[in-house]
């Protein structure tokens, strides 16, 4: 018998966990009555100060007080976690991160020990890598902005046209055998990692490189993968372990994500994949909330990550087939838009489980803006921002052009400022104010630059006469300095706010300025035009010409720059408020747990259990498992036997 320990590492990431500054673990009695334990997945947002997701997550447990909350947190890199965390709410119960930047020591606290565990996972990652190297199914590859065309991986598009009957019939059952398929590896890695301590080092081994290399050169595998080098293996295997860093984490007990009610994954990806472990193990519902498709920001960011041709077909069929996966678990799916409704119904979610929840968004703040219309909003603007710089009030006034947002090559500026020149012939008098800073990135800070050399090439410094000083009608501000000291000051000083993007997800700069009763012109990209309505101007993307046409349109016309601002804060406000998502979530949360067994045990005042709290029949499909505690109002007698007393004592009383 060989006994000689593994050279793969005992891998389980004990994740940090914090409670609330002041704030102990409470009973339910002791916090209000929550009425459901929400256990919140995150991945580089909530509850840290920076990330993605914070606001609109921390605005929907603020909203949801009578919940109880724990939060379950993924961090992307060390800047984040070194900003620190956002106050919580004391119904926030428990905090608990861990890191997909750095595996750390995670592998330094022992050993595998036998080769039963050793074959265990040669076989479950044997199965994931030949699923994965062979395209996974339809969605894996392929993307809906495509037109049915092949993805990064290779794999068949969607929505063949013209092919036979019997042939989609084929397609669609050899899809269900590769979900299953991996499903089954997933689960099978899953479990082994409960009972050996994790995956890490396992899955960054070189024999989960060697494996993978043999399923790239196995007959069937995607044409992109055949030509995977050892450097193209590896990467591929470290960035899928990261993806999969979840497996490896100690939250699945009954202390932990087992105790929720429900799990709220706030994005898909890592944080969907530690809900459907949690719906794994312990039979806790998933809810999958996307206002950003995951899979769709991979294949955006496929090609600016530098990665080999082989390294990105690996990576999009995987994603793919996690993305499906998740998609068929979850309980309830929510897209924060009809735009990514279609990407997550191209890539396997069933068009039943989606309901549309838009972003809640603060409208508090754009509240007197919007009120007040435009107005005069040159002399109020100047008013409310008096110690401002006069550089910020030159560029104040009705002819000028708003641009908001972070700066990225997906913005489009270059195609803005091109538009703007045309402007100036129409319009000589107009400004262009683009307020904000390059995106995270080197990419985006060297677009950035880009566009700053341009617009002084096209625009060179203007003087009202000889002896002042010279001005650029482009002007690039942050909000937060002395010239832009509020967000809410940008928007009043535009008379129309412009969005030039060609890639775009949900556009929260158009809100914003609709809260604001600003007239839009935008183009047709993401959910725009589901956002907008009919309340703005859009153009198609990428051609200047027709930006700058229907840009001069409404600096010409302030009247229908009036109606159009006052239809759009109309619309604005009924559609994309705190309120409204928080009452959409708030119903979503009790629907999906009133479909679920009951499973926590009841606590009496002294903390210990109570016997017979939950009967059988809570466990069991029907309209007795709606009220397990009937029977308390007649004194324990359940109720088809008070019915029966009910009926003896109408009998005896009448002398029967």
């Amino acid at each position: 018998m060989d006994n000689r320990p593994s050279r793969h590492r005992h891998d389980r990431i004990r994740s940090s966990r914090c409670e609330p500054p002041t704030q102990r673990r409470l009973p339910k009695r002791e916090i209000g009555g929550a009425l459901v334990r929400v256990a919140l997945l995150t991945e580089g947002g909530y509850p840290y100060v920076s990330g993605e997701g914070r606001l609109w997550c921390d605005r929907l447990v603020r909203g949801l007080e009578q919940h109880e909350f724990d939060v379950y947190a993924l961090s992307r890199d060390e800047r984040q976690e070194a900003l620190g965390q956002l106050e919580l709410p004391p119904h926030v119960a428990r905090v608990r991160t861990a890191p997909l930047w750095n595996a750390g020591t995670a592998g330094d606290s022992g050993r595998w020990r036998g080769r039963k565990a050793r074959r265990r996972f040669a076989e479950c990652f044997a199965e994931l890598a030949d699923v994965v190297c062979r395209g996974g199914s339809a969605g894996a590859g392929g993307s809906p902005g495509t037109g049915g065309s092949p993805g990064a991986g290779g794999s068949p598009g969607y929505g063949a046209v013209g092919l036979p009957e019997s042939v989609d019939a084929a397609r669609e059952d050899h899809s269900e055998v590769v979900a299953d398929r991996f499903a089954k590896a997933l689960y099978g890695l899953a479990e082994l990692a409960r009972d050996e301590g994790g995956l890490i080092g396992a899955l960054r081994s070189e024999g989960a490189a060697r494996t993978l290399e043999s399923a790239c050169r196995a007959p069937g595998a995607l044409r992109a993968a055949r030509g995977a080098r050892v450097c193209d293996l590896l990467v591929a295997a470290g960035l899928m372990e990261r993806a999969l860093r979840p497996l490896s984490l100690d939250w699945y007990d009954d202390d932990g994500l087992g105790a929720a009610d429900l799990c709220h994954a706030t994005s898909g990806g890592p944080a969907a994949l530690s809900g459907l472990l949690a719906k794994h193990f312990a039979g806790v519902p998933l809810l999958l909330t996307e206002y950003g498709v995951h899979l769709r920001a991979h294949h955006l960011a496929a090609g600016d990550t530098g990665l080999s041709a082989p390294a990105r077909a690996l990576l999009a069929s995987f994603h793919g087939l996690l993305a499906a996966e998740v998609y068929h678990q979850a309980a309830l799916i929510t897209p924060g838009n009809t735009h990514a409704r279609r990407w997550q119904e191209r890539c396997g979610a069933e068009r039943g489980k989606l309901r549309t929840v838009h972003p809640g968004m603060d409208s508090g703040r754009f509240a007197e803006i919007g009120e007040r219309g435009y107005g005069d909003s040159a002399d109020s603007s100047s008013a409310s921002s008096a110690s401002s710089s006069a550089s910020l009030h030159s560029a104040t006034g009705p002819d000028t052009l708003l641009w908001v947002g972070r700066v990225e090559p997906g913005k489009d500026l270059i195609s803005l400022l091109h538009a703007f020149a045309e402007v100036r012939e129409e319009q000589p008098g107009a400004r262009l104010r683009i307020v904000g800073a390059p995106a995270e990135g080197r990419g985006a800070e060297d677009y950035f630059a880009r566009c700053r050399a341009l617009a002084a090439q096209l625009f060179p410094d203007e003087a009202a006469g000889a002896h002042s000083v010279g001005d650029n009608p482009v002007s690039f501000e942050e909000v937060g300095g002395p010239e832009v000291p509020e967000l809410a000051d940008v928007y009043a000083a535009g008379a129309v706010v412009v969005l030039s993007s060609v890639v775009e997800g949900f556009p929260t700069s158009l809100v914003e300025a609709m809260f604001c009763g600003r007239a839009t012109v935008s183009t047709d990209v993401g959910a725009v035009v589901e956002v907008i309505g009919g309340t703005g101007l859009v153009v198609p993307p990428r051609n200047p010409r027709a930006l700058a046409e229907a840009c001069v349109a409404l600096l010409r016309d302030p009247e229908r720059r009036a109606r159009l601002g006052a239809a759009a804060r109309a619309r604005a406000l009924e559609l994309f408020t705190v309120e409204q998502n928080v009452a959409a979530f708030r119903g979503i949360y009790l629907e999906i747990v009133s479909h679920c067994p009951v499973r926590r045990d009841a606590l009496d005042e002294a903390g210990g259990p109570v016997p017979f709290a939950n009967p059988a029949e809570a466990s069991v499909p029907g309209r007795w498992a709606a009220g397990p505690t009937s029977g308390a109002e007649s004194g324990g007698v359940p109720s088809w036997a008070a019915q029966e007393t009910d009926v003896r004592v109408r009998l005896k009383g009448a002398g029967v």
